[in-house]
């Protein structure tokens, strides 16, 4: 059995992951647990919904994602990390994420090493990762895109006002 448990911090208002034994707590789930092993945990039906899915039609209070950014001369800001002038048009940066998409192939650990190379979004440090975030929190499509998917799905491509994005439902 394992010592994890899923606590809420009460300063940041999001869940974290506490080891009882080590007293160590970290705010990415501990590598060695499943998906289904981290829904097991204490705690995690309670600060983690959306790790159990919404079998019964409720939606979560809130998702955790990861997503790979492409923008194209029509995005609200289109520059980024690695490119200070974007100037691809919004077919070319589609068609990039399909490209993408094919090397992934439904593969979580090739999205985020593709997020962390190609991403225009700066969450490309983290592997695309977005963290948890709750309704209103993100731009209309990408929030119903999210809340659309299960655990471990990845999105087809998603048009924002930020660009075109692949995105991986993470809790």
């Amino acid at each position: 059995m394992s010592a994890w448990e899923v606590r809420l911090s009460t300063s940041r208002g999001v869940p974290y992951f506490y080891n009882t034994e080590t007293r160590e707590s970290m705010w990415e789930a501990p590598p060695d647990l499943t998906q289904e092993q981290i829904a097991a945990l204490p705690g995690a039906r309670h600060y983690l919904p959306g790790a159990h899915g919404s079998a019964n039609g409720e939606r979560p209070a809130q998702v955790r994602a990861s997503h790979l950014l492409v923008k194209h001369r029509g995005s609200r800001r289109p520059s980024s990390w690695k490119e200070q002038n974007i100037t691809r048009s919004k077919e070319e940066a589609i068609a990039m994420l399909r490209e993408y998409a094919a090397q992934i192939n439904g593969d979580p650990e090739k999205f985020a090493e593709l997020a962390s190379k190609y991403s225009d979004c700066s969450s490309h440090s983290h592997g695309g990762d977005l963290g948890f975030f709750k309704p209103g929190q993100m731009q209309r499509p990408f929030e119903e895109a999210t809340y659309a998917l299960k655990v471990g799905e990845i999105s087809d491509v998603v048009d924002t006002d930020s660009g075109v994005h692949l995105i991986l439902r993470t809790a």
